[in-house]
C-alpha cells in the first residue's frame, strides 16, 4: 500500500455538504476541515452547501449534485447519528445505484481504534449514484479528519496502490 510516485496526480471535483440546524459557513468547523483537506491534497472544491436536517432539502441538494457531471465526489458531514433529526443515511440509500458497504465498515473500524465503542453511534455510509461517489461521515471535526486522513486521502488519489476509487471513475456508468 503506497503512493506510486511515477504516476501523475489527478485532481477530483469534490462538493462538501454540511447538515446542521445551527451551523453557518463561519461556524462550520467540520465542513471546513474537509475543504482544507481536499484543497491541501490538490483536489478542487466544486461546491459547498450547508442545509438543515430536512429530508426534502437533503434529497434535492444531492440530486442536483449527482446530476452535475462536473461533480465527481460528494462528501457530507452530519446527520449520521441515531436521533430523530439524523436522516442522512436514509436519504443516501434512496439515491445510491450501488452502496459501498466497506466504507462504513472501515470508517467504524478506524474510529473504534480512536474513540472506542462510541463509534457504534455512527452510521457513516458510502455509495455511487450516476457515476458520482457519495460519502456521509459524522458531523464532528475529528470524524472528518479521520475519514480524510485514513480513507479519502488514499482512495481519492489515483496514485494509491494497489487500487483506489479514483481509477474506477471512468467505469462507474458501465452497463
Amino acid at each position: 500500500m503506497a503512493i506510486d510516485q511515477t504516476k501523475e496526480f489527478l485532481p477530483l471535483n469534490i462538493a462538501i455538504l454540511t447538515l446542521s440546524d445551527s451551523r453557518t459557513l463561519e461556524t462550520d468547523i467540520s465542513g471546513q476541515v474537509l475543504v482544507d483537506k481536499l484543497l491541501a491534497a490538490g483536489h478542487v472544491l466544486s461546491d459547498r452547501a450547508i442545509i438543515k436536517d430536512e429530508k426534502d432539502d437533503l434529497r434535492a441538494q444531492l440530486k442536483k449534485w449527482i446530476a452535475d457531471d462536473d461533480i465527481q465526489v460528494i462528501i457530507s458531514t452530519g446527520g449520521t447519528g441515531l436521533t430523530g433529526r439524523d436522516i442522512t443515511p436514509e436519504i443516501f440509500h434512496q439515491l445510491y445505484d450501488k452502496e459501498i458497504e466497506g466504507f462504513g465498515e472501515i470508517f467504524r473500524h478506524i474510529s473504534y481504534k480512536l474513540i472506542g465503542t462510541s463509534t457504534l453511534q455512527s452510521r457513516a455510509t458510502g455509495g455511487v449514484a450516476n457515476g458520482t461517489y457519495m460519502f456521509a461521515v459524522p458531523g464532528s471535526p475529528g470524524a472528518c479528519k479521520d475519514a480524510w486522513n485514513h480513507i479519502f486521502a488514499e482512495q481519492l488519489d489515483i496514485r494509491f496502490k494497489p487500487c483506489n476509487f479514483a481509477e474506477m471513475m471512468p467505469r462507474l456508468k458501465e452497463i
